[in-house]
């Protein structure tokens, strides 16, 4: 059991992950929390190697057992050096990303099966989970519009269809389904303001229950 909280936030390209993360971490932070705050894939400068590779190889450098691996790989690499010992010292630590971006992206999008990433899954982790995951979610054409306001193609995963995205969302959808204790749904498809209270409310309960 660490003495810190461990949340993190998903969903695909153009829900306001960046956004809402400031938030977050500002709100905490406004209530005596010491708050690191940090990404997947990166974090360590391992981690943010890897980052590079992933995001920026040529199309069809990378297997899709290659992507997975070398997510697993800077996610041990970030465990180890920040997100643990953070935990240890009592931190909270809010990462944009986590281990559901696996079986949503590497599971949902590349079509690999759940039972290789469990196993890289309990290899890295053992037993470790976020106390929250904040997940949030907008319609397809909602976060497809986004994308296209935010400009240009800035990586790999970006540069994905449509299907992809649609795939990767079920899948965080059947995550959420899968584990309702743990990740909660955020309707991210409405105002800003409207937004930050949901956020707002699963941060107090969870506050509350420290």
């Amino acid at each position: 059991m660490y003495k810190g909280k461990f949340i993190t936030v998903e969903g695909v390209e153009g829900v306001g992950k960046s956004t809402h993360m400031n938030f977050i971490a500002t709100y905490l932070r406004d209530r005596d929390q010491t708050v690191v705050t940090t990404r997947e894939p990166g974090g360590t400068a391992v981690a943010e190697q890897i980052r590079e590779v992933l995001l920026h190889s040529a199309k069809g450098a990378l297997s899709d057992v290659c992507e997975l691996l070398l997510m697993f790989a800077a996610r041990a690499s970030h465990l180890q050096e920040v997100i643990i010992p953070a935990l240890e010292r009592g931190d909270w630590v809010v990462c944009d990303r986590f281990t559901d971006a696996s079986y949503a992206y590497q599971g949902g999008g590349r079509g690999l099966p759940d039972e290789s990433i469990e196993q890289l899954e309990a290899l890295v982790q053992d037993s470790l989970a976020p106390d929250l995951t904040l997940l949030l979610d907008a319609s397809p054409q909602i976060t497809a519009a986004r994308r296209r306001d935010r400009g240009g193609v800035t990586d790999r995963f970006e540069a994905e269809q449509a299907d992809f995205f649609a795939r990767v969302q079920a899948k965080y959808r059947e995550l959420a389904a899968r584990h309702p204790e743990r990740i909660k749904v955020i309707d991210a498809s409405g105002d800003l303001e409207a937004v930050e209270r949901q956020v707002a409310a699963e941060l107090d309960s969870l506050i509350n229950v420290t």
